[in-house]
């Protein structure tokens, strides 16, 4: 289901990426990675059932919750709660979803296949934008 066009085109075309179980703990590789994408340029949307804000934004209980358009949805939850998740994606007219390393549902890919949404899973954004040198959405170093 992985190919670097995807990645790229995701890390590339859209700069908007709300975070489903984005961690209030800095110490997290769920807080840590999407610090560091918010570091280079992208907006990144914390989703967490009772912090108020995280990185500096507000956070919402749901993706249904934010009111503003996502891109992209980035998913730090366990594996069987990914087709929920793309459900919810497809609902709020995502255009991309991105699993984090070791996360991977073949139900949640042909729900976002379905849908006509990207999707990438059992893959790091950090690494992979680092990979493929995008600094910020839309922009190369």
């Amino acid at each position: 289901m992985n190919d670097l066009e995807t990645e790229r085109r995701i890390l590339t075309d859209y700069d908007t990426i709300a975070v489903v179980g984005l961690s209030t703990n800095p110490s997290k590789a769920a807080h840590a990675i999407p610090a560091a994408l918010q570091a280079v340029g992208y907006r990144v949307i914390p989703v967490h059932p009772t912090a108020e804000r995280i990185l500096g934004e507000p956070a919402y209980r749901s993706l249904a919750d934010i009111p503003v358009p996502v891109q992209v949805v980035e998913v730090f939850r366990p594996a069987d709660e990914a087709p929920a998740i793309v459900r919810d994606a497809v609902a709020i007219g995502a255009k991309a979803v991105w699993l984090q390393l070791h996360l991977r549902s073949a139900e949640a890919g042909r729900i976002a296949a379905d849908a006509g949404l990207l999707y990438v899973q059992d893959r790091c954004m950090a690494v992979q934008r680092a990979l493929l040198r995008i600094t910020k959405a839309g922009s190369a170093p």
